[in-house]
């Protein structure tokens, strides 16, 4: 489970990561990451898993997974860091391990883009 100073709860912040020019972003078929450098306190994480993906049971368990590999990932990232992951439709089919595979090779993608 991630602690509470590491979540983005509030709508304003997803939206600043995702509109942002300073965003990076890296896109596979199962997750799309984008990320910015605030230069908060705390590196924060955020999951958008839309009703494409599933009915309320695949959506809950695609956001359990994702809040559980990224509260292993949390350390990696640098300080200041906020992050949207959005779950693609082809999600809901992927295996824990599968999507961790992704995270592992999206994340540091995004952080390049985002420099």
């Amino acid at each position: 489970m991630l602690p509470s100073t590491h979540r983005l709860r509030d709508s304003a912040d997803f939206s600043a990561v995702l509109r942002s020019r300073r965003s990076g972003r890296a896109a596979s078929q199962l997750l799309v990451v984008s990320m910015r450098d605030t230069g908060n306190p705390a590196s924060r994480v955020g999951l958008i898993v839309s009703k494409a993906v599933g009915n309320a049971v695949v959506r809950g368990r695609t956001k359990r997974v994702l809040r559980h590999l990224m509260a292993a990932r949390i350390s990696d990232l640098p300080i200041g860091t906020d992050v949207v992951i959005r779950a693609n439709p082809a999600a809901a089919a992927g295996s824990s391990a599968m999507l961790g595979a992704e995270l592992d090779r999206l994340l540091p993608r995004a952080l390049d883009a985002s420099r």
